[in-house]
């Protein structure tokens, strides 16, 4: 199974321009609103047409601008799965499985919705109508429709965007174990990083129609090879950077000088960290240990953010330096002992873009 796409779009502010390969490896798309992401699903799926191009799928061309080629939609072989799901609400629970199976024996069509109904975990509701299912159940049923027509490939445009933080960690699991049985090229598209990171293997990450970073997701998450990549992998942490040696890097911003394990650029101009990989120093001989001052901070359930100014406490009321991510736990430790915190960046954790 494979699928190559090599096409470009022009778009309101921007030109999409994407060229990837994928095969049975979970492809994720990951961008912000806007990057371009649906839209290439849309122009693999034959909603949309590319200005120029290609777009092969399993040695068939879908789309190919030079030699006149453009498959319908019903033709690709593709399943579908809408934001809106896009469930037909006059169709019970089996009717919409079933619509795109296309024709075939009686009998034959009730066993592929039977097993459907039973993957989804929905059995006893098959005669009910979408406005009688949770936003949960819906995307359970959109999903079996999308994989009943025995698709080559499966393009999801952010399935979980509708649903609550509880119920979304629910789908990402039930849809990884889904997957995990489908034989065929699978496209997800979000702009969630932890889903991107649950669901996929590799990884691009889109930006104003570019892409910005391709690869296995741990190697992208974990060397972005720019700010815009390091940005949307979420990190939050950047100053501007000046080489000194091949092992030393000044954060201006931030008015320290760190050292690195991997050999710097001289044509840097950024250094990062991630927010949850600062750690509490344990050693002062340890390398790129420094004084950080507490600024404000913002909780979560579970977790609390502290803003932090380095090296002196100038700055302004609410002006701060770096974010760091620690647990309640941690905090309720921390929080009284006296200033200046002495806080260590770890060489291997830095981001050099």
């Amino acid at each position: 199974m494979e699928l190559w796409v090599d096409i470009q779009k022009e778009l309101p502010g921007f030109t999409l321009d994407v060229n990837f390969e994928t095969g049975m490896d979970i492809l994720g798309l990951l961008g912000a609103s806007g990057s371009g992401k649906s839209m290439t699903l849309r122009c693999i799926a034959g909603i949309d047409t590319p200005d120029k191009g290609r777009i092969i799928l399993n040695g068939r061309t879908l789309f190919d601008s030079k030699k006149g080629i453009n498959l319908p939609c019903r033709k690709r072989k593709l399943g579908f799965l809408f934001q809106n799901y896009a469930l037909f609400p006059n169709m019970t629970v089996e009717e919409n499985i079933g619509f795109g199976i296309g024709k075939m024996k009686h009998g034959n069509r009730r066993a592929i919705i039977k097993e459907m109904v039973k993957m989804i975990k929905l059995e006893g509701l098959e005669k009910r109508y979408p406005s009688q299912l949770s936003g949960g159940q819906q995307q359970r049923v959109a999903l079996a429709r999308a994989l009943a027509i025995e698709p080559e490939a499966l393009l999801l445009d952010e399935p979980f965007s509708a649903l609550d933080d509880y119920l979304r960690s629910h789908m990402v699991k039930q849809l990884t174990e889904t997957l995990s049985d489908y034989s065929g090229v699978t496209l997800f598209v979000t702009h969630n990083m932890d889903e991107v990171y649950r669901i996929c293997n590799q990884l691009v990450v889109l930006s104003l129609g570019k892409i910005e970073a391709i690869g296995r997701k741990e190697e992208v998450f974990r060397k972005p090879p720019s700010l815009v990549a390091a940005q949307l992998t979420g990190c939050k942490n950047f100053s501007r950077a000046k080489y000194i040696s091949p092992f030393e890097v000044a954060a201006q911003d931030w008015g320290i000088n760190l050292k690195t394990r991997q050999e710097i650029s001289k044509q840097i101009k950024n250094v990062g960290i991630r927010a949850h990989a600062i750690e509490l120093a344990l050693d002062e001989d340890q390398d790129n240990v420094f004084s950080c001052w507490l600024n404000l901070t913002s909780e979560t359930p579970s977790r609390m953010t502290a803003y932090l100014s380095m090296q002196n406490k100038a700055l302004g009321q609410g002006d701060y330096h770096i974010e760091w991510e620690i647990t309640k736990q941690m905090w309720h430790e921390l929080k009284d002992r006296p200033q200046p915190w002495r806080l260590r960046f770890n060489a291997d954790e830095l981001i050099m873009v």
